[in-house]
């Protein structure tokens, strides 16, 4: 009698857009960390920034993805 749950997609894109805000916080807190001791390689904070950027762009599409289009 246990049928197997399923996620509707936006379950699994709130669950997503989640995993990729804490990535975000955890490469900001790096990126931080690194900045302030002045050991960082600058090419390596640079990369980290990028990452930083692409993650938030993806936040921002599955936000937008998951934010009802309303026509005022």
């Amino acid at each position: 009698m246990n049928a197997p749950m399923e996620m509707s997609h936006e379950e699994v894109a709130r669950m997503r857009l989640n995993v990729l805000r804490r990535e975000h916080r955890d490469l900001d807190e790096a990126i931080a960390a690194l900045a302030n001791t002045g050991t960082g390689c600058s090419l390596t904070l640079q990369r980290l920034k990028k990452q930083k950027l692409a993650l938030k762009d993806r936040i921002a599409r599955l936000e937008d993805e998951l934010t009802p289009d309303i026509i005022a």
